[in-house]
């Protein structure tokens, strides 16, 4: 969008450096003009009280996707467990207005949730695991997502409430977390949004 018309718009969450220069931001058109601050502002009255957190221990480049994603489903925040530099390029920017935590260790992450109740939900493929598809998810909690190629850490596994998995009828034995994190939270979506019930089969 370009410059503005004027008069402005008396408005406090317009930028007026935006107004006069225009907006060429990757941003819904309800934001456009809007300061950063008053977009996350205003996102913060609407996010789900879902998290996502992603294993980040050999530079995993699917984080910025995840991030992204997590941005367009409306999630808490994601929390990036391991080391704390992540490729960018993959959000978009949505990093912008996405609350984004560094978490050193899994013991850090897991003490974040215990303090807010939160159960922790693993995504991966795991002998075990239950189908997304059927399991139902708990409004409040956080779904981690292993990198990829080694997907959930042991420590992940072992600290997991459940492990759910996305059903594949391909070749391949995984797909990335990039990916996985788009249907995971979409899965959700369905669920508390949307209020589709999923029924677990009976064991």
């Amino acid at each position: 969008m370009g410059p503005h018309p004027e008069p402005w718009p008396d408005d406090d969450r317009l930028d007026p450096e935006l107004l006069a220069e225009g907006d060429a931001r990757n941003v819904v058109d309800r934001y456009r003009y809007w300061s950063r601050e008053a977009i996350i502002a205003d996102l913060d009255t609407t996010r789900h009280p879902f998290h996502i957190a992603i294993e980040n221990w050999e530079h995993d480049l699917n984080i910025g996707t995840v991030v992204r994603n997590a941005n367009a489903f409306g999630a808490a925040a994601v929390h990036i467990v391991g080391k704390r530099r992540w490729n960018r390029r993959g959000a978009m920017v949505t990093d912008r207005y996405q609350h984004v935590h560094h978490q050193p260790t899994i013991e850090d992450l897991l003490a974040f949730a215990a303090e807010r109740d939160l159960p922790v939900i693993g995504v991966d493929n795991l002998p075990g695991s239950v189908p997304i598809e059927s399991a139902p998810l708990p409004e409040r909690c956080v779904l981690v997502f292993g990198q990829e190629g080694p997907g959930l850490s042991e420590p992940a596994k072992r600290a997991a409430h459940r492990v759910v998995s996305i059903s594949q009828f391909g070749s391949t034995r995984s797909i990335n977390a990039g990916v996985a994190s788009g249907i995971a939270m979409h899965a959700w979506v369905r669920q508390h949004v949307f209020g589709q019930t999923i029924t677990e089969p009976a064991p």
